[in-house]
């Protein structure tokens, strides 16, 4: 018995579940999503217009990619985002884009969202030195190798490379 109540304790723990919620951006009227969830949230009717119109239009650099596929292996990436924020609105769709094709799995990403404030429901970002979103952060052996702030300074593609050859 003590083992069930143990496992059952621990379960949620362990699942890294997703805790985010819906809030009203006060400047704007809009909804716009904080705390940590799937690329799937973003098909929610208040957020996919602009999520799948970027990830479709997006022309993903196949060739430059293609040669780095194995570089991705055992990082993580972790990406503070804000549904308000133009630049998470046009980056953010793109980049889940890139790791789709690089067949990136799911569970080595996390996204993060964040109010005007750079908050999100708890202490998701503390420690981060958040001062613009999008912020992607690229982790190898739980140690961050690189990052790509509010927009890349070539391309997504080129900056993710470069931060991988580090």
């Amino acid at each position: 018995m003590k083992v069930l109540l143990f496992c059952l304790f621990l379960i949620p723990i362990l699942g890294f579940g997703q805790e985010y919620k819906k809030i009203i951006n006060t400047n704007t009227g809009e909804k716009i999503l904080i705390g940590i969830t799937s690329k799937k949230v973003y098909q929610d009717k208040d957020f996919s217009e602009w999520f799948n119109n970027e990830y479709t239009n997006y022309k993903v650099d196949t060739d430059l990619l293609s040669h780095y596929k194995d570089k991705l292996e055992g990082k993580v990436i972790r990406i503070v985002l804000g549904t308000w924020c133009s630049d998470s609105r046009r980056e953010v769709p793109r980049f889940i884009k890139i790791l789709d094709f690089l067949d990136f799995p799911e569970d080595k990403l996390l996204l993060i969202n964040v109010d005007t404030e750079k908050k999100g429901l708890s202490d998701e970002t503390e420690g981060l030195n958040i001062e613009f979103v999008p912020t992607i952060i690229v982790y190898s052996s739980g140690k961050e190798i690189g990052r790509i702030i509010e927009t890349p300074i070539e391309t997504l593609e080129k900056d993710l490379v470069n931060i991988l050859k580090n």
